[in-house]
């Protein structure tokens, strides 16, 4: 199984983690992280959400196909995966197809007490 972890982490954290894995040592399989709380739900409404699960593990999909999986129409849908696609969260393939390439997805982040 293909997993990938979704979270927070600020520029300090995402480069000590590329710096590691240059140096070779293992980081846990992929990430997707954003730089704050607020970023990430505003990338991932739950309507955009709605999508990633129509999309995980199901290969590479054509827009009207995402759009029947999650029953709502083209032009909406359009607009979801051109915002996950912009934030990297989805890619797509040389075909013209778009892809979550994961069969699972797990969130990670804490939240703090405010200072």
């Amino acid at each position: 199984m293909k997993a990938v972890t979704i979270g927070v982490a600020s520029a300090v954290q995402a480069r000590s983690r590329l710096k590691a894995a240059f140096a070779g040592r293992p980081q846990g399989g992929p990430r997707i992280s954003f730089a704050s709380h607020e970023l990430l739900w505003r990338v991932l409404t739950p309507k955009r959400w709605q999508v990633l699960e129509a999309m995980t593990g199901a290969g590479p999909l054509a827009l009207r196909e995402v759009a029947r999986r999650v029953g709502r129409d083209v032009k909406g849908v359009h607009t979801d995966v051109h915002a996950l696609l912009a934030a990297g969260v989805i890619r797509r393939t040389e075909s013209g197809a778009f892809e979550f390439p994961y069969d699972a997805v797990h969130v990670d982040f804490t939240l703090r007490a405010a200072a």
